[in-house]
C-alpha cells in the first residue's frame, strides 16, 4: 500500500497537479483502498490537524509581512544595509544578504524576504553589471533566513504540530540565521576575486559614518520592528501568537504614520493578499496532516525508523541521514508538505535518540529553506528568477556556492548543537 502510494505521489507530481490536490487526491485514495477506514476521516484528519491554537499566529504573521512590504520598511532596510556594507568588494550583493537578514526579522516568511528585497535590489545590482542570474540565485538563497532568524511561519507550524515551544524556536534560530548570512557573504566575497566577476569589484565609496547615522535616523523604526517582536518574546512579555498581532499593528503604524507609504484604500488589496496565503499555506497544512495520519496509521513512521535504525544506530548518524533524505525529498515536492509529513517521524526518532528538541525543530526548518532553493522544485529559485527577468538555467547556474554554505551551517548545528540549542535553554530553563 505504502509503495503504490508513494508512487502515485510522484506520478501526480510529475504531471505537473499542484501539491495541495496532490496531498488530498492521494490520502484520500489511500483511505478509500484501506480496510476499516470510511472516507469522513479525511475531512475529520485535516481539521484536527488545523484546530491548534498555535497556529492562530499564522495569519498574524503573513498580514504584517503584507503590511511591512506595502509600508515602504524593505526599501529602508535595503537603502540602510547598503551605507553599512556598500563600500566592501560586492557591496550590493552583500548588502542583499544584511537587508534579508534584517527584514527576516520582521516577515517571517522566505518567500516574502524574496520578493521585498529582491524587488529594490535585483534592478540595482543588474544595471551595475551584476549577472542577473548570479543576482537572483543570490537574493534567493539570502530569502532563506527569512524563515530561520526569528519570527518564522515555518516554526509555527514546526512547533504546533511536534508540540515544541515556538518561543524556544525562534529563540534557537538566531544563531544558525546569522551563521547563514555569513556564510553567504563569504561567498560573494570568494566570487569577488575571479576574473569573471569584475562587477563585484565595485563599490558604493569609502566607509561614510556621517552617511550611516543619516541612514539610521530614517531608517530606526524599520529596525525597530525585529527588536519588539523577538525582545518581546525573548522577554517573557507576550507569546508568538500575540507577537504575530503586536507585528501587524507594528506594520500599520510604521508604514501609515512614519513613513506615509501606507494608504486606507490600500488595506482591502493587503488584506485579500494575505488571506488568500493564509488560505493556500493552511490548505497544504490541513492535507499533509490528513496524508501524514494515513502514513503513520500504516506504519510508515515504525518502517522509517527501523529503517534509520538498520543503517546506523549512533545518534550523529540518525541526524546525518534525517538530514539527506529530508534535502532529496525536498528536490521533488513541496518543501512545507515534506516537513509536516515528516514530522511526526523526526519526533519519534528524536524521542528515541535523545535528540534536543530545539536542535532538530531548527535542523527540520533549515533543510526545508534548503529545500526552497534546490532544484528541480525551488519555488524561492522560482521567485528570484521571476524578478531578475532571467531565464530558470542561468539561476540554476550560479545557486551551487551559496547552497554548500547553507549545508555548511545545517552541518554546523548537526555537530555543535549548542548552535541552536543555547539561546532557548537558557532563557526557556
Amino acid at each position: 500500500m505504502l509503495a503504490g502510494l508513494f508512487v502515485l505521489l510522484l506520478v501526480l507530481i510529475t504531471l505537473g497537479v499542484p501539491i495541495l490536490l496532490v496531498m488530498g487526491a492521494v490520502g484520500l485514495a489511500g483511505i478509500l483502498l484501506t480496510p476499516n477506514l470510511v472516507p469522513a476521516l479525511f475531512p475529520q484528519k485535516m481539521f484536527a490537524m488545523l484546530d491548534n491554537f498555535s497556529l492562530l499566529a499564522l495569519p498574524y504573521f503573513i498580514l504584517a509581512g503584507e503590511l511591512i512590504s506595502a509600508g515602504g520598511i524593505s526599501k529602508k532596510l535595503v537603502e540602510f544595509a547598503e551605507t553599512v556594507v556598500g563600500h566592501w568588494r560586492g557591496g550590493l550583493g552583500h548588502a542583499s544578504v544584511v537587508a534579508s537578514m534584517v527584514f527576516a526579522g520582521v516577515s517571517g516568511s522566505s518567500v516574502a524576504d524574496t520578493s521585498a528585497i529582491g524587488s529594490i535590489l535585483v534592478p540595482a545590482m543588474k544595471d551595475n553589471g551584476y549577472k542577473p542570474g548570479f543576482a537572483a540565485s543570490l537574493v534567493a538563497c539570502a530569502g532563506t533566513i527569512g524563515a530561520i532568524i526569528p519570527p518564522s511561519m515555518t516554526m509555527i507550524v514546526y512547533g504546533s504540530m511536534a508540540n515544541v515551544s515556538i518561543g524556544g524556536l525562534f529563540m534557537g534560530g538566531i544563531i544558525p540565521g546569522i551563521l547563514i548570512g555569513i556564510g553567504l557573504m563569504i561567498v560573494i566575497r570568494i566570487y569577488s576575486f575571479a576574473p569573471a566577476f569584475p562587477e563585484l569589484r565595485r563599490t558604493s565609496g569609502k566607509f561614510n559614518l556621517r552617511r550611516v547615522g543619516r541612514a539610521l535616523v530614517s531608517v530606526w523604526p524599520a529596525l525597530l520592528a525585529p527588536v519588539l517582536v523577538v525582545g518581546g518574546i525573548l522577554s517573557g512579555a507576550f507569546t508568538a501568537t500575540e507577537a504575530g498581532v503586536v507585528a501587524c499593528f507594528y506594520g500599520f503604524v510604521v508604514g501609515f504614520f512614519i513613513y506615509r507609504k501606507l494608504k486606507l484604500a490600500d488595506l482591502p488589496r493587503i488584506f485579500i493578499r494575505a488571506g488568500i496565503t493564509t488560505a493556500m499555506v493552511s490548505g497544504i497544512i490541513g492535507m499533509a496532516g490528513a496524508f501524514g495520519w494515513l502514513l503513520s496509521y500504516l506504519n510508515f513512521n515504525d518502517i522509517v525508523l527501523a529503517g534509520i535504525i538498520h543503517v546506523t544506530g549512533a545518534k550523529l548518524g540518525v541526524m546525518l541521514l534525517l538530514m539527506a533524505i529530508m534535502l532529496v525529498l525536498t528536490m521533488f515536492v513541496d518543501s512545507l508538505a515534506i516537513l509536516i509529513i515528516l514530522i511526526p517521524v523526526a519526533v519519534v526518532i528524536g524521542r528515541s535518540f535523545g535528540i534536543d528538541e530545539f536542535q532538530l525543530g531548527l535542523l527540520m526548518v533549515m533543510a526545508t529553506q534548503i529545500g526552497s532553493t534546490t532544484p528541480p522544485v525551488a519555488v524561492l529559485l522560482f521567485v528570484a528568477t521571476s524578478i531578475a527577468g532571467c531565464t530558470y538555467n542561468e539561476t540554476i547556474r550560479y545557486c551551487w556556492a551559496f547552497i554548500i554554505a547553507e549545508v555548511t551551517v545545517l552541518l554546523m548545528v548537526v555537530f555543535w548543537p549548542d548552535l541552536a540549542s543555547w539561546i532557548p535553554h537558557h532563557f526557556l530553563g
